[in-house]
């Protein structure tokens, strides 16, 4: 994949939005090419902070700003952000290649630069010789590198992570997070990745964002976080103390 791009900043700038009865409210900022992960409740915001970042979902007030740029109103696909579910969103009737060249193409009108593309992601992502396999004939762990895939042809300097291995038992789910540190490695994108287990976030050498009731509560280096000295309320969530 050529022209390929560093991570971009990613600040939620006093970002108000009420999703029913919970009024949220957001002030963070990720710096160019880290890994940050997000941990909290369920219920407390997390998914609706990415759908904010990816435009799935639009504040009441505030700013959303990708490399300084506001992109508050901007559209989802106009955004220099990829998203991966937990469900993977992948076509039961298309094999890997076409589902990873719409995310090159969503009318699949492919250049010979953008075959290569897809290529080179399947490749990265473990799954060459597997090109022409459906979804259904792949494991869990390989639908989501399909998926993973797909986001990387985007070339987009942010990548999203809701869940995405939440479904995964705890030797897949390593073997996507190895996945993830590797390719962040070679490509520096900016990652804000949503997770349930705590030890993803020390895994990935991560910034840790705890979020409570629709806000950041704490912030800062996962090892410090999560270490006896960290939060209060992160050990009650994490069940260490009482």
């Amino acid at each position: 994949m050529s022209g390929r791009r560093k991570g971009a900043e990613v600040a939620l700038k006093d970002v108000r939005f009420n999703y029913g009865e919970m009024r949220m409210h957001f002030d963070l900022t990720v710096p160019p090419a880290r890994i940050a992960a997000i941990i909290g409740p369920s219920g407390s915001g997390k998914s609706t902070l990415l759908n904010l970042i990816a435009g799935f979902e639009t504040p009441q007030s505030g700013e959303i700003l990708i490399n300084g740029v506001d992109v508050t109103r901007i559209a989802p696909e106009e955004r220099p952000v990829s998203m991966v579910f937990q469900d993977n969103n992948l076509f039961a009737h298309l094999d890997v290649e076409t589902n990873v060249a719409l995310g090159r193409s969503p009318k699949l009108k492919l250049t010979d630069a953008d075959r290569a593309a897809v290529n080179s992601a399947i490749a990265r992502v473990g799954l060459t010789g597997k090109e022409k396999r459906k979804p259904e004939a792949l494991s869990g762990g390989e639908r989501q590198r399909v998926a993973i895939a797909r986001a990387l042809v985007r070339n987009r300097p942010v990548l999203l992570l809701d869940e995405a291995f939440a479904s995964l038992g705890p030797a897949l789910r390593n073997q996507m997070l190895d996945l993830v540190k590797a390719l962040h490695q070679e490509m520096s994108m900016t990652i804000l990745m949503v997770t349930h287990h705590p030890e993803d976030a020390l895994h990935l050498d991560a910034m840790l964002f705890f979020l409570e009731n629709g806000a950041v509560t704490a912030r800062g280096p996962a090892r410090k976080l999560l270490s006896d000295t960290g939060p209060a309320a992160l050990k009650r969530y994490m069940g260490t103390v009482t």
